[in-house]
């Protein structure tokens, strides 16, 4: 990622110098840069600082957590006041405003920046998700802004605001990027194992998919995940075997892993108070998935279901999957509001949606009326009562509805798509069943409760008999 940056820029006629202890990665980054590009790379921490020009700006991509610590204290003795340093890893939003207050009390800047598109955006155009200081976006915005992928000319950054917020908004982004994922997994595994479609049916319906409202990068891969050939012969060939037979994506183990931002994600809406369950679904499932010897076990004991479904709920799913993306970015979306009322960071949604529009993972069709509702209501309270995406709920909830009830009946596993559901029904009913739990609260524990019918807080001597 930090070598794809540094090519990046050095496109744009920037002048990039590099740092990096191992002389390969020095190697890599000086064979790949052509002889136009102002490219310097070193070992050397003195060589590598005397290149920069001060008051100097420094971005530091290294694995979250302790990584970062020790390359901040391996600088800090070098550095001078007015430099800066840009974390672009995926470090905790609590990370950042703590190293952003250390270094600010010894004369330097700090900020953190979300960077997504993975090594591909990285060379070619990322949505960059900035926060700190605004006078020191400032200073690095234009080489920001020459890096950034575009979307109709405009750069998919903008400053986002103070503190930890730039990775705030990355850890949200990835959240949401757990949640499509495992929606795009569980109608793959309803049209495979349920309907029974081959690999190539499976690439064209999900090809299908991506030129209709469903269009975003995560549903063009996984088109062309779907077409991949395996590369490698079958494990008893003989050496230099030609690949064997079939797609890769049937040798592919079905285990998935993560490195922590999605759960991150979860456990700061629950100390927000914001449900985001299809998230939430997303990340246990990938825990459930890691279970892989369990699972195996259990489904030697427990009979299997008829997991043959009607082929016609093919034509279902594009509203199904639609259904539940607009209910996970309405949860990724609320959630960084309250985020921004409660951590005191002023989030501009209308932003969040324009700088996701290109670059980076999430990037969709439907991010661009998002944006637009965003734009007319900069106060709407959540996107499910934006009126573009309330009439594509309405017209689809039936679908999601459909496809869950069958993928249950036939014991296919579809958490992320059921929460979905869940959800939307939720938020769509006036009453819910919480009058239930009140009364229970207050039955066992004193609790109280408030009545439907005049103001106050009420307490009830339930009948003893039950006790």
């Amino acid at each position: 990622m930090g070598r794809n940056l540094a090519l990046n820029a050095a496109d744009e006629g920037i002048a990039v110098a590099g740092y990096d202890l191992g002389q390969p990665a020095v190697d890599a980054i000086l064979a790949e840069a052509s002889g136009e590009q102002r490219v310097f790379a070193t070992t050397s921490l003195d060589d590598f600082l005397t290149a920069l020009p001060t008051p100097r700006a420094i971005l530091v991509m290294v694995p979250s957590g302790p990584a970062v610590d020790a390359v901040i204290t391996s600088l800090k003795p070098h550095l001078t006041g007015g430099d800066l340093l840009i974390d672009g890893g995926n470090s905790h939003y609590t990370d950042t405003a703590r190293r952003q207050a250390e270094l600010e009390a010894e004369g330097l800047h700090f900020m953190g920046m979300g960077v997504s598109g993975g090594e591909e955006g990285a060379r070619h155009g990322p949505s960059l998700m900035p926060g700190g200081p605004k006078d020191a976006y400032e200073r690095v915005r234009p080489t920001l802004e020459a890096i950034a992928a575009k979307v109709d000319g405009d750069p998919c950054v903008t400053h986002l605001g103070p503190g930890g917020s730039g990775h705030y908004v990355k850890m949200v982004h990835n959240g949401i990027e757990y949640g499509l994922m495992q929606l795009l997994a569980e109608a793959y595994d309803v049209l495979h194992r349920g309907v029974g479609l081959d690999d190539d049916a499976l690439a064209a319906r999900f090809s299908t998919w991506n030129d209709g409202p469903l269009q975003s990068f995560l549903v063009e891969i996984s088109a062309a995940i779907l077409r991949q050939k395996d590369d490698l012969p079958a494990p008893e060939a003989p050496e230099n075997a030609a690949p064997a037979e079939g797609r890769l994506i049937d040798r592919i183990l079905d285990k998935a892993k993560q490195k922590g931002t999605g759960k991150w994600t979860s456990q700061d809406a629950l100390d927000l108070g914001v449900p985001i369950p299809t998230i939430d679904a997303a990340v246990a499932a990938r825990y459930v998935s890691a279970q892989k010897a369990t699972r195996e076990r259990i489904a030697d004991t427990l009979a299997d279901p008829d997991l043959a479904l009607d082929p016609g709920l093919e034509d279902r799913l594009e509203d199904a999957l639609l259904a539940a993306f607009l209910v996970t970015y309405a949860q990724g979306f609320s959630m960084l509001a309250e985020a921004s009322r409660e951590y005191e960071w002023d989030l501009v949604p209308n932003d969040v949606a324009r700088i996701w529009r290109g670059g980076c993972i999430i990037r969709a069709a439907m991010l661009e009326p998002f944006r637009s509702a965003f734009e007319a209501d900069p106060d709407l309270p959540t996107l499910l009562l934006a009126p573009e995406v309330s009439d594509q709920l309405s017209a689809t909830r039936e679908a999601l509805g459909e496809v869950v009830a069958a993928a249950a009946r036939a014991g296919i596993p579809v958490p992320a798509l059921s929460a979905s559901l869940a959800y939307l029904d939720s938020m769509r009913s006036a009453r819910v069943s919480a009058n239930m739990i009140q009364a229970q609260r207050d039955f066992f524990g004193a609790h109280t409760y408030e009545r439907t019918d005049r103001e106050g807080t009420f307490h009830t001597e339930w009948d003893e008999t039950v006790r």
